[in-house]
């Protein structure tokens, strides 16, 4: 593979006999953010779920929790700023608190297959959302000892649940070839959107736009969408070399979308240059430092243009874009 000019500076953490499945920046600390991993590439094996702090020194480990199954993803509280959520490969759901080093507060296990995401509503903090393999969404409290409501309506298997950022009751599912938009008061999806012709794996809502979507998908494309027009992305972005794993929309910047992939590398791409110039551009930046699979991405909410990376090489990498 070629590369134009080599990759930003980045800081590193190894989550040393674990693989990288998902990295998530606090909401309430700049500089504190949480990894789910599994033994094994998670085929087989333990989990760890690992709370770490970003100081003068590098990347240290505050807390550390073992499972007895990987864990594929992890959601920090939007109302407790020691607590998060992890889901993992036996179909549990565990929620921890890092004032208790050894337990979780609260264990679910509903799902029947593996538990492949996690999401913490933004907007009423004091729910968060479940997808599985098992074909079935959950929606959760977290002092609530069983699953609020459960929808089985996706044909495949379930890759990403992510909460509306302005909507308090709206969130979208993909996986099937579609992505799937639920509003909680609803015994029903209010919509479905044939998205890509292989399964979608990633998804993300536009920060300042309610109406947009980014999916990715095994295809190896990025598609942009309008809920209020689903017959045609608006934009396809085509760069990625093998299934796009995770896609995650900036925080800070409405027009830069990030995603990572089977290809080993996370691209950046800036979405007013495809609608200006009306043609597909490159990703502006391409991070390829890591040696496997990326599996993981998240933009800092704090620190404009702070990334975080993880995969199965068993590395954290953070760093500006």
């Amino acid at each position: 593979m070629q590369h134009s000019k080599p990759s930003c500076p980045w800081i590193g953490f190894r989550t040393a006999g674990f693989n990288g499945y998902a990295v998530e920046f606090s909401p309430f600390f700049e500089n504190r953010l949480a990894c789910a991993s599994a033994a094994n590439f998670g085929i087989a094996g333990n989990g760890r779920l690992w709370v770490l702090r970003l100081g003068p020194d590098g990347i240290q480990v505050e807390q550390s929790y073992d499972t007895q199954d990987g864990l594929f993803d992890c959601a920090w509280s939007e109302i407790h700023e020691n607590q998060l959520v992890s889901s993992s490969g036996d179909g549990s759901i565990k929620l921890w608190d890092l004032t208790m080093p050894d337990f979780p507060v609260m264990n679910w296990s509903e799902h029947s297959r593996e538990v492949f995401a996690v999401n913490w509503n933004l907007v009423r903090k004091d729910t968060f959302v479940t997808g599985s393999w098992d074909y079935s969404i959950k929606l959760w409290n977290p002092e609530i000892p069983s699953s609020i409501r459960t929808w089985q309506e996706h044909t495949g298997c379930i890759y990403q649940t992510v909460w509306s950022p302005t909507h308090a009751d709206v969130f979208a599912s993909a996986g099937d070839q579609t992505i799937k938009i639920w509003d909680v008061r609803q015994p029903q999806s209010v919509q479905t959107i044939h998205a890509h012709n292989a399964e979608v794996l990633a998804l993300d809502w536009g920060k300042y736009q309610k109406d947009m979507i980014v999916s990715g998908s095994v295809d190896t494309t990025l598609r942009v969408w309008d809920l209020r027009f689903p017959q045609n992305p608006g934009t396809v972005l085509v760069g990625h070399e093998y299934a796009v794993r995770k896609v995650k929309c900036s925080p800070h910047q409405g027009n830069v979308v990030g995603s990572v992939s089977y290809d080993m590398t996370a691209r950046f791409w800036d979405l007013n240059q495809f609608q200006e110039k009306g043609i597909q551009s490159p990703a502006y930046h391409v991070h390829h430092d890591h040696s496997e699979f990326v599996l993981g991405l998240d933009f800092s909410i704090f620190t404009s243009g702070q990334v975080a990376t993880c995969g199965w090489d068993e590395m954290i990498h953070i760093f500006q874009v």
